[in-house]
């Protein structure tokens, strides 16, 4: 248990300082800009208090708010995505989710992606939206959703990929 706690401090505090150092830097063509920080939602146990999950949520999205200045459209995004991930998982995952039984290195390659692209097209989606806040922009919200959500998707599988314990 407490190995589990301290790879979890670990992964929040790494996550957040290359999220806010490195990859913030990073804005290809006006719209392309990786978000990998939610690999800590993503990789969250499944079997720990929902409201505890929650509030780390939270607060990872309030300390990437805190970096970057933006007002709390991280944190809202990250809520959101904690909030609806029950809900993602039992979609992408189906009975092992019910008996709470994944293990995600374990699970097949292709329910892996379809868990990571819905996460994280919502996460996008949301927080595009909050950040330009207009209807008159909904082209410019999914065009920046789109193009961020497919970097941050090859960027996290394959982070997945190399930082796996899976034997070889």
């Amino acid at each position: 248990m407490n190995n589990i706690v301290t790879l979890n401090i670990l992964r929040f505090i790494t996550l957040i300082l290359v999220q806010a150092l490195i990859l913030n830097n990073i804005n290809f063509l006006g719209y392309v800009n990786p978000y990998i920080y939610i690999l800590f939602i993503i990789l969250f146990p499944i079997k720990n208090n929902r409201l505890l999950f929650l509030f780390i949520s939270f607060l990872l999205g309030l300390t990437l708010d805190l970096f970057l200045d933006s007002g709390g459209v991280h944190a809202a995004a990250c809520v959101t995505i904690a909030y609806i991930r029950p809900v993602i998982l039992k979609f992408s995952f189906g009975a092992l989710y019910d008996h709470q039984t994944i293990k995600f290195s374990s699970t097949e390659f292709s329910k892996r992606i379809t868990y990571i692209t819905i996460i994280t097209l919502a996460h996008h989606i949301i927080l595009f939206s909050l950040e330009i806040f207009s209807t008159d922009k909904i082209i410019l919200i999914l065009k920046k959703s789109f193009f961020s959500g497919i970097f941050t998707i090859i960027l996290c599988i394959l982070i997945t990929i190399l930082f796996s314990k899976k034997s070889r």
